[in-house]
């Protein structure tokens, strides 16, 4: 009976420790959260390109000079004094239920045929502050890694 009680006790405690090591943990801050945080900071004031990588193509200074502003109505607007160009931007959830940065999308539009239109995607985070967001995209089918940082003027 003794020995029964031991090999129950040892299943046991290795039951509670594959689960404790099994467990992932969870990202204590929602989705919901890191997306009205990242939206409040991006509404706040103007922007500029700091980087652009284009397919490993360094584009920056297509966009020197432009500052942009995210307006709460989802209007992006780019202007460099001369020229004025008007796109959308949005930030959307992928919805995996993770709850993580990762399945957020930083939407960018320019219906122009210009280099804005190469800002256009549905880029991922890899970073966010108050004054800087570092985004990225893996093209599919064998395409290139683009590149794009945000810094707050």
């Amino acid at each position: 009976m003794k020995t029964k009680n031991v090999k129950i006790t040892i299943l046991a405690c290795l039951f509670c420790l594959f689960t404790l090591v099994a467990c992932k943990k969870k990202d204590d801050t929602p989705t919901s959260t890191i997306q009205s945080t990242v939206q409040t900071n991006v509404q706040s004031g103007t922007w500029r390109i700091t980087k652009f990588i284009d397919s490993g193509t360094d584009e920056t200074s297509h966009f020197t000079g432009y500052n942009f502003s995210f307006k709460v109505t989802g209007v992006l607007n780019a202007s460099n004094g001369t020229n004025s160009y008007d796109g959308t931007w949005g930030i959307t959830d992928s919805n995996s239920n993770d709850d993580t940065q990762d399945d957020l999308d930083f939407n960018i539009n320019f219906n122009l045929t210009n280099d804005f239109q190469d800002l256009n995607d549905d880029w991922d985070f890899i970073s966010q502050s108050a004054t800087k967001i570092e985004l990225i995209d893996v093209s599919g089918g064998g395409g290139g890694t683009d590149y794009l940082t945000f810094e707050k003027n």
